[in-house]
């Protein structure tokens, strides 16, 4: 029996990149059945296979439909109590699975408006959320006003890829006309300038609120800030910083409420969801970017676990079992600061014993990566720290990578 005295629950994950430990402990940890269904280049990964009752591998290149019918067929044998995307790019075929097998959760209509750029971006306007100028790019008419009316620099950017994957930032009319015909020539429709959305560039910091939902409100947020815009490391290459905000500051609170609201007109019921905003350097004004319905990456788990001792994937695995059947109580036993430092390192397993602070509480493992997280009751010391380490990484460890045009 699990945790709230009921039959195990059959509970199956999509994966599409490793993901999701520390969820699919806790649905073990409660006694459930897990079914993980992942890529087949993922297999060598370190999934908790003690924790997995089966391992289904798909070709690498399989879409929605092949997904559909190989949840449809483990269906036939027992039924399936609850379907959960660990992966960003998971999310719509998860919801599009349960449509068609008329399973609860979220749907494809409510998934789109946390995986598609320009549909979250109109509802959050709707609803009376700050966010940048922006236009589809569609019509040429809507274009040629838009870019008359608000001023270069804009970022062009795919309206269903994650971070900085695919973001063009240009500068003016001429370059916005070429690359839409750059788009427009490419062999596959999805990858063609319908696809994609223009957005005036606001200068500013970049923050992100990670937070639990149950039943329509938010029960835990983690307020961060990046130490460079994603946008930044992802073209330019460089230390990944981010580290916690001062709490019951002109910034903690009005991002705690900005995200709530967030919350609210989107509509998620229950899960996780990691949103990003950034502060204008012209105005001082916070503006939503995007947001997803997921747990963040780079670590940000962990990290926001170091500060509160609450991780977000195993809080997550406890929403998702409930199932709105009980109330959810999220339980920090932590009130401190945490952050993280994070680059591609040259060597294939950093050595990092020469970092010998007490603060560090956790290091990344990982090939060609190099990372810290740090913890300390006082934000000044993590920030000085991070900072001390960035400089340090550079010249001990630091890679560089192309930033990616396409999701590989």
């Amino acid at each position: 029996m699990t945790e709230s005295n009921r039959p195990p629950l059959n509970v199956v994950c999509l994966a599409s990149y490793f993901k999701g430990v520390e969820f699919l402990r806790e649905c073990k940890r409660q006694g459930n059945r897990v079914v993980l269904i992942t890529k087949e280049k993922n297999l060598h990964e370190d999934w908790p296979r003690e924790s997995l009752d089966e391992i289904v591998a798909v070709p690498d290149a399989a879409g929605p439909e092949l997904l559909t019918h190989i949840v449809g067929q483990l269906a036939r044998q027992r039924k399936i109590d609850r379907l959960v995307a660990l992966e960003e790019y998971d999310v719509l075929t998860a919801a599009m699975i349960r449509e068609h097998l008329r399973m609860p959760g979220m749907g494809v209509t409510a998934a789109h408006l946390f995986r598609d750029k320009l549909a979250m971006r109109v509802r959050a306007r709707q609803s009376r959320i700050r966010v940048p100028e922006f236009v589809h790019a569609l019509n040429y008419d809507d274009l040629g006003e838009y870019m008359g009316r608000v001023p270069a620099p804009w970022v062009l950017k795919p309206r269903s890829d994650v971070s900085a994957v695919g973001i063009k930032k240009l500068h003016d009319s001429e370059q916005v006309w070429r690359a839409i015909d750059a788009l427009d020539g490419r062999e596959l429709i999805a990858e063609q300038s319908p696809n994609y959305l223009l957005e005036h560039f606001v200068d500013g910091d970049v923050y992100h609120v990670d937070s639990l939902v149950d039943r329509g409100k938010v029960v835990f947020a983690g307020v961060s800030c990046y130490g460079r815009p994603p946008m930044d490391v992802a073209h330019q290459g460089g230390v990944f910083i981010s580290h916690s905000v001062e709490r019951d500051t002109d910034d903690h609170q009005p991002l705690l409420y900005m995200n709530r609201r967030l919350m609210t007109c989107l509509g998620l019921k229950r899960g996780t969801a990691h949103a990003e905003f950034i502060k204008s350097r012209a105005n001082g004004k916070f503006y939503f970017l995007e947001v997803g319905a997921r747990v963040g990456g780079a670590y940000i788990a962990e990290t926001l676990e170091a500060a509160s001792g609450l991780n977000l994937w195993r809080e997550w695995a406890k929403i998702e079992l409930i199932n709105g059947e009980a109330p959810y109580e999220a339980r920090p036993t932590r009130n401190e600061y945490s952050g993280i430092v994070l680059s591609l390192a040259r060597q294939e397993y950093p050595d990092t014993s020469a970092y010998t602070e007490p603060e560090i509480v956790d290091r990344i493992k990982r090939r060609y990566h190099v990372g810290l997280i740090v913890r300390s009751p006082k934000l000044d010391r993590v920030k000085e720290l991070l900072n001390q380490y960035a400089a340090r990484f550079n010249e001990d460890f630091c890679a560089v990578a192309p930033p990616l045009e396409r999701t590989q």
